[in-house]
This record gives structure tokens, sequence and C-alpha cells, in this order.
């Protein structure tokens, strides 16, 4: 449910109904907040009921609590496929959480060392190498170990996940015009043409580095699957241009399905009843299809 201070409990009522034929659903989180829940055919979401009594630090416990009962449940395997609704970095880490973000914690609590995020939407996907990191220290945090290691796990995700058989992956550079051969930067030479070698070897088909300003309109025409990305906003800011409410955060790598949809917790309309549900329900579908997928 998220951070129970924001909208995830209100986006998490009205896009249920939706699916409910579709897979069954276990709904970790406040059961005062989530009483909706027992009439789903009919949810009407009440304003000003979502503060409740939780203070910035309880409610960081809280979220903790969400997420860890939830693992116990895959751990048991009692649920294939996990969709986060938004917590505050801010709460948990009041309430002692030591990751940055859900990422983080649920690479830890499977064992998985290579994992990425991507963002995946109808027209695009993006996976990052780099992700909330500094610009200017990008270009010493790109080897060609992390990216081989993410255009591994994006092109074995999108065979298992997407039911790619053959994926059509493009790597961005880093520089304009993928470096100009070296008369803008020598990342594209040096570091990312090498890895991009190493990954075809490993048998991953790939091209580039590729020019960034010209490759996100290609994937947009449908000539690539996914797009990997050097740094957050690299990606990010073309797919939020065409996927601001149905995009959907996908991590990958790990064992179980994970999807979050593309938001925060927008504190300032929590129990208002106005929230969008749209990335919420696109989540839960993204997973529903990951989860379908039948192609190994």
């Amino acid at each position: 449910m998220g951070d129970p201070l924001g909208i995830g409990a209100e986006v998490i009522l009205k896009a249920l109904p939706k699916f409910c034929r579709r897979a069954q659903f276990l709904v970790f989180g406040d059961p005062q907040q989530l009483q909706g829940l027992k009439d789903l055919a009919g949810v009407e979401i009440a304003g000003g009921d979502s503060e409740s009594n939780y203070t910035p630090l309880s409610a960081g416990r809280a979220s903790v609590a969400y997420l860890d009962h939830a693992m116990a449940a895959y751990e048991k395997g009692r649920i294939q496929a996990l969709v986060t609704a938004p917590i505050s970095k801010a709460h948990v880490h009041l309430a002692g959480f030591p990751f940055p973000g859900h990422t983080e914690y649920l690479a830890a609590k499977t064992k998985t060392s290579k994992f990425v995020m991507m963002m995946a939407g109808p027209k695009l996907r993006v996976s990052l190498v780099t992700i909330h990191e500094a610009i200017r220290k990008v270009p010493q945090l790109l080897t060609q170990e992390k990216i081989l290691d993410c255009i591994a796990v994006t092109y074995e995700a999108l065979q298992r996940r997407f039911a790619k058989a053959k994926p059509r992956l493009a790597v961005c550079g880093l520089n304009p015009h993928a470096g100009e051969q070296g008369i803008i930067g020598m990342e594209e030479i040096e570091v990312l043409a090498p890895a991009i070698e190493k990954a075809r070897a490993q048998g991953y088909e790939c091209s580039g580095p590729m020019v960034p300003d010209a490759v996100f309109h290609e994937a947009y025409e449908g000539h690539w699957d996914a797009i990997v990305c050097m740094y957050h906003d690299q990606g990010l800011i073309p797919f939020k241009m065409i996927h601001f409410k149905d995009g959907v955060n996908v991590t990958l790598g790990l064992p179980l399905i994970r999807t979050s949809p593309d938001h925060g917790t927008a504190f300032d309309i929590a129990g208002k009843g106005v929230a969008d549900a749209s990335s919420m329900e696109a989540a839960i579908a993204m997973a529903l299809e990951m989860s379908e997928s039948k192609h190994d």
C-alpha cells in the first residue's frame, strides 16, 4: 500500500476492480484505510480520512511492515508478482530503513546481485545503467561491466517477461552525437563500444552506441524493443513526455515480478478522492501480462 499518508490506498481501491476477474490479489496495508475492498464492485473514496493518526515515523514503519509482510508471502509461495504503491524515502529512513528504495530492498531480500530499473509503457521501454546519481559522477560510474550487466538483464527480461524471442535492443551513447568519433567525448570509444562488443559475443544482440537525440524517436516508431540509457534523465525525460500517466517502473532481474506506478506519494492530495489511478492500473496490468508471458 506504500506510505499510509499518501495516495496508495486510494489508487489501489480505484484500480483493482478492473482486474479482479483475471487474478487473485492480496493487499498488504492498513485494513482501516482499505475497508472499501470489501465491496470492490462499487468503490467509493471518502475524502479526509487518509491521514488517520500517522506521524512521519509511524508511516515509515508501516510502509516497511507492509513490504516485509509481502515478501514473507512471496517466500511462502503465495504471490507471483508484487505491485508497490509509492513510499516516502524520508519517512522510511526515519524508521531505520537501510535501503535507498524498494528496488534495493527487494534485491537484498531475494539475494539478487544484478538488477535493473526499467520504465515501461506501450511505446517506450528504457533501462538505466546508473539511476539516482549526480550528472558529474556518471562518466566515472560507467564501466564496461555495468553496461554489459544492464544489457544482459534487459535482454533476458525482454525474452522471459515480455515475450520477445529476439529482442531489438539499442544502447544509447553518453555524449551528444554519441561522441562524434571522439571529438565530443571518448566514453563511447573507450567504454560503451567495448561493452557492446562483449555483449554481442555473449549472444545479446544489441546496437550502439546510438545517437541519443535520434534513438528515442526510432523506438517510438517501433524500431527498438528497449533502449539502454546511461543515466536517469537521459531515459526518463523522453519516457515521461510520452508515458506520464501510463508509465510503469519495473525491476528487472528479480526472481519475482515487481512493478510500480510512476508517481510519488502525492501527500498534497491524499484523502481528497482526486488521485489519478491510471499509473497504478498500468502497473497492475503489466504485472499480469508479465505473469502470463509464456516465452522461456
